[in-house]
């Protein structure tokens, strides 16, 4: 039984890891969801460069759905829904709001990045709802998933006009 405590302490720990983006959650004097967003970048480059489309699709599954068991188990050890150092959600929703960029294009990677932290900031409707009225490791993530279905919508609408 001791044994048990210390592995599921040390999971724990691991889960808590992964929610707050590897610490970076828990720099007070920095803006964390910018700063996951913007580390989100150079992993979505390095998936998209080293593996194939179908890797990185699975790989967002997967990431979506073990973040949500992230942020839920993270959220409840710190006694708080939503606390701002749980960026996993934001690593989530940049990386879904990408796939449909090309990988050598900088603007459209800008503009990915602008928009989603847009709509992850402001939260109009329907992801202000969501904010509020979904809880635990879904609730988290789910605001962030629509503000990336927006700016997808969006990018796509103007690559459609610009080309």
């Amino acid at each position: 039984m001791f044994l048990n405590m210390i592995s599921d302490l040390k999971l724990s720990k691991i889960w808590c890891l992964f929610a707050t983006g590897f610490g970076l959650g828990t720099i007070s004097w920095l803006p964390v969801g910018t700063a996951a967003s913007l580390l989100a970048i150079p992993i979505w480059w390095i998936l998209n460069y080293l593996f194939s489309f179908q890797f990185y699709f699975l790989f967002l599954i997967i990431g979506t759905g073990v973040g949500i068991y992230f942020c839920d188990h993270t959220s409840k050890i710190l006694g708080v829904h939503d606390p701002k150092s749980i960026v996993w959600d934001e690593f989530v929703g940049m990386w879904m709001t990408l796939i449909i960029v090309p990988i050598h294009s900088w603007l459209w990677t800008i503009i990915a990045f602008l928009l989603f932290r847009i709509f992850d900031i402001v939260k109009p409707w329907p992801i202000s709802w969501c904010d509020r009225e979904i809880k635990g490791g879904f609730g988290i993530i789910i605001d962030d998933i629509l503000a990336s279905i927006i700016s997808v919508c969006i990018i796509l609408l103007l690559m459609n006009l610009y080309h």
